[in-house]
């Protein structure tokens, strides 16, 4: 107890790690030790258990990763984001969601488990328009015949975007975008989540000059000065000029359903910003993508971008009825979708099946003649959450 009566925590980043430094303090002499190996883990251990929970702080599992954000430099962002508690976790990672509530809460565990792996490249993706609930649609307007329409699909995109808002919202408003692709998505979105404190965040457009919404006409500013306050009213988010950046302090950047031509600015910001900024691709629908233009973009899409969450159609064409889901960090599953009841796991494995896995899986498949004869394509994946 005297030896540790003064204990100070600092980080030092050396090379991407993290080695913490203890600065011990007994009447007049003083010490610095640079903790390693089990010394480390030991002092680590010592102030879980005596300093955090006397300070009824939220206790969490031990490893060389486990800071508490509040030691941590504001440089180090994905050390921030993994102390977040998004109050969701299952063990259960290969078991498939029963329905739209479970789906979104294995999605969010799979998401704190990656920041506690320090994952900064996260693709996430659910059915097409899934129905999340999040947004309230009057009577009059609920449908159930046909497929999604361009409205519903947006909704879908958009409701996926403002639950992961949600999530992050402790890391502060200010330091998480929200790139929608046109500026019409955007400005819905703004007008959807004014007021909602859980919603806070920057929301941008990655495409202002085309595809958005319809300009206010204004009266073209004369002089300097008239130009300088129409640009400072106007606001960083809305100004049609140069490329797409982020702002400086993003810690957290969204991209909601970005297609081909987003994925090139992406690439760039991803570069640039480096891993100390969370990325994360909303329902991207990377695999459906052919071609991303160069081999650094096809690298950085199909291995950087971890799939830390996806429920979606395998292809209909050798899987019918079947679906892959992956919550991170379970395997990947291929299953089949029966008329009545859950969907039944044909495959299980560590690498995201190919489309030989998908159609070797279901070709092993013995269906009875009721089965066969009761059985129908969906038309939309997001179905079998009913």
């Amino acid at each position: 107890p005297t030896l540790f009566s003064r204990i100070q925590i600092h980080t030092l980043i050396d090379e991407g790690s993290l080695h913490p430094l203890v600065e011990i303090s007994s009447g007049n002499s003083m010490s610095m030790t640079i903790l390693r190996r089990g010394f480390r883990v030991f002092c680590l251990f010592f102030l879980q258990q005596q300093w955090i929970s006397t300070h009824g702080f939220h206790t969490f599992e031990l490893s060389q990763r486990a800071v508490s954000r509040t030691w941590l430099s504001r440089s180090s962002t994905t050390h921030q984001l993994s102390m977040i508690s998004f109050g969701d976790r299952s063990s259960k990672t290969e078991e498939l969601p029963r329905d739209v509530k479970d789906a979104v809460s294995r999605c969010r565990a799979a998401t704190q488990e990656a920041l506690k792996n320090r994952i900064s490249r996260m693709d996430v993706e659910f059915p097409v328009g899934t129905k999340f609930g999040v947004e309230k649609v009057p009577k009059t307007k609920r449908t159930t015949e046909g497929g999604p329409t361009r409205d519903m699909l947006d909704q879908s995109d958009r409701e996926l975007a403002r639950l992961f808002v949600e999530m992050f919202q402790p890391v502060g408003g200010e330091n998480i975008v929200v790139a929608f692709t046109e500026q019409d998505l955007a400005d819905m979105a703004k007008k959807k989540w004014n007021g909602d404190p859980g919603a806070s965040s920057r929301i941008l457009a990655m495409n202002r000059r085309k595809g958005g919404a319809k300009k206010k006409k204004i009266n073209k500013p004369k002089g300097f000065a008239a130009k300088m306050a129409a640009e400072i009213d106007d606001g960083p988010e809305t100004t049609n000029s140069g490329p797409f950046e982020l702002p400086k302090n993003t810690e957290v950047a969204l991209f909601v359903a970005p297609g081909p031509k987003e994925l090139v600015v992406i690439e760039k910001i991803c570069n640039e910003a480096g891993m100390g900024t969370l990325v994360v691709l909303l329902n991207a629908r990377l695999s459906k993508i052919d071609n991303f233009g160069t081999y650094a973009a096809e690298k950085l899409f199909r291995e950087d971008f971890d799939p830390i969450f996806c429920l979606s159609a395998a292809s209909q064409e050798v899987a019918p009825d079947c679906l892959l889901y992956r919550a991170y960090p379970g395997d990947w599953v291929l299953a089949r979708k029966p008329k009545v009841g859950q969907p039944k796991p044909l495959l299980k494995q560590s690498n995201k099946p190919t489309s030989e896995d998908c159609q070797k899986a279901y070709d092993s498949l013995e269906l009875g003649e009721l089965e066969k004869g009761v059985e129908i394509a969906l038309e939309n994946v997001a179905g079998w959450f009913r």
